[in-house]
């Protein structure tokens, strides 16, 4: 019962059979309510004189006392006999007064409490609701004092008429409710299976995925919601196989880059324990230099992953762009001039304060400057800018030196990228710079990108949200 498509047939045949009930109790209701309002308008027709004398008798005593005399009287005209035993003469169709046999009377109170009863056994009786229903009010201003119920061959006729009318309707909407349910049943579970059978290949495809079959994907072939959530499968599986991906490039990288310090280091030891190399101090600076890059590595690597794992704890404040320009560029000053690398700042027109970490954004300018000047030959120049666009100030650090390639620009952000293949450590970084650089910006709001050409230089450029 724990299925989808058996919980949607059974609901679309509870919704039918509910529906044949509340069309059967309405038809039910409409026709018991349309016969007696037949009744009451034929015994209306046949009763009017009546009517108006038992009103005119109790608007005389104020009680129905005596009331029989008028009954008798009146049944006795309906009689096909005059007091007498004659006949007396018939109206085409019946009758006197169209009545085809002797009527009986029944006269109840305000209260419905039988006062009047020509067979004598129930008098203080309180007339059933169904008798009540058909009964003829007796009025005396629009207040109704009593009710007369006239039971002639005619009525029960009509009556045994509506009983047969409601059985056999009755009898066709249990007919039809069965005829509607197996419809429903076929419907349903046809409709059912075309709503499941999606997701059944999207639960497929999810136990796939799950065991690491990573280019597992499903074909969107339902209904709207379905294919969205389909949709958002795929993508969800696209993003988890290229963070797998990426986890695996990752460790790769890692293991890559440590393993060359750490061999550095173990064989420059193996070398002076084997008495190849001598025990000296600049044997062992060189080991010492090495343990410092895996310390640097290491601390860049744990700062990545505190910046990707949003852990990095930011403290937004206001700064000026053209302050923290020139204090970075002053930084690098003894740097430049020692390679006689042109180091300027273009000043900038008047700039809002913009809304960052002062720590961070210093930072990220002085990891694009020192980019920028190690990738700048002698004599060339390197450039710092900045410039308001809408809610944000651009901030750019121009070279003159080799350029990116057109391919290798989308991964200048990249873990462990290097332009240079052939450089090392010892010439670069540790090649998570940028990518530690472009996880900051963001954290604050901000976006990074570059701009190169081979031989002309790049410009590297973040933004940062302008204080409101």
């Amino acid at each position: 019962m724990n299925r989808l498509w058996v919980r949607l047939t059974l609901a679309l045949v509870a919704i039918t059979l509910v529906s044949v009930v509340i069309v059967a109790v309405l038809a039910n209701v409409t026709a018991t309510t349309q016969f007696g309002q037949l009744v009451r308008r034929q015994d209306a027709i046949a009763q009017t004189q009546l009517i108006e004398d038992l009103a005119a008798h109790y608007q005389t005593n104020d009680n129905w006392n005596g009331v029989d005399e008028i009954l008798q009287a009146a049944k006795s005209a309906s009689s096909p006999f005059g007091t007498n035993n004659r006949p007396r003469p018939q109206r085409p169709g019946g009758g006197p007064n169209g009545v085809r046999g002797p009527i009986t009377y029944l006269l109840a109170d305000a209260d419905g409490r039988i006062v009047v009863d020509d067979q004598r056994h129930r008098v203080g009786q309180m007339l059933p609701s169904d008798e009540r229903g058909v009964a003829l009010p007796i009025q005396i201003e629009d207040k109704t004092v009593g009710y007369l119920v006239a039971n002639s061959p005619e009525q029960e006729l009509l009556l045994e008429a509506r009983q047969l009318f409601l059985s056999q309707l009755q009898r066709n909407l249990v007919f039809a409710a069965l005829i509607a349910s197996v419809i429903a049943v076929v419907i349903g579970a046809l409709i059912s299976r075309a709503i499941v059978s999606p997701l059944a290949q999207l639960a497929q495809a999810a136990r796939a995925f799950s065991a690491r079959q990573w280019n597992t994907r499903t074909q969107p072939n339902g209904t709207q919601e379905i294919d969205d959530v389909a949709h958002a499968f795929n993508n969800m599986a696209e993003s988890l196989q290229q963070a797998e991906v990426n986890r695996r490039n990752l460790t790769a990288d890692i293991a890559h880059e440590l393993r060359t310090p750490l061999s550095v280091i173990q064989g420059n030891l193996r070398a002076m324990l084997d008495d190849v190399y001598p025990l000296e101090r600049s044997e062992i600076a060189n080991v010492y230099d090495e343990t410092r890059l895996l310390s640097r590595l290491v601390e860049d690597l744990r700062e990545l992953a505190l910046a990707e794992a949003g852990q990095i704890e930011l403290k937004p404040q206001a700064i000026d762009v053209s302050r923290l320009l020139q204090s970075t560029a002053d930084q690098f000053a003894i740097a430049a001039d020692a390679r006689s690398i042109n180091l300027t700042v273009q000043p900038p027109g008047p700039l809002p304060a913009v809304s960052a970490d002062g720590d961070r954004a210093g930072q990220v300018l002085r990891n694009l400057i020192n980019n920028a000047l190690r990738h700048t030959p002698e004599g060339g120049r390197v450039t710092l800018m900045a410039e308001l666009n809408p809610a944000h100030v651009r901030l750019s650090v121009r070279d003159t030196g080799e350029g990116i390639a057109p391919e290798d620009l989308p991964l200048v952000f990249d873990r462990f990228y290097r332009s240079d293949k052939s450089r090392a450590r010892l010439s670069g970084g540790t090649g998570l710079g940028l990518a530690i650089a472009k996880t900051l910006v963001e954290a604050m709001g901000g976006r990074i990108g570059v701009e190169s050409r081979v031989g002309q230089g790049s410009t590297f450029w973040f933004t940062l949200p302008v204080v409101r």
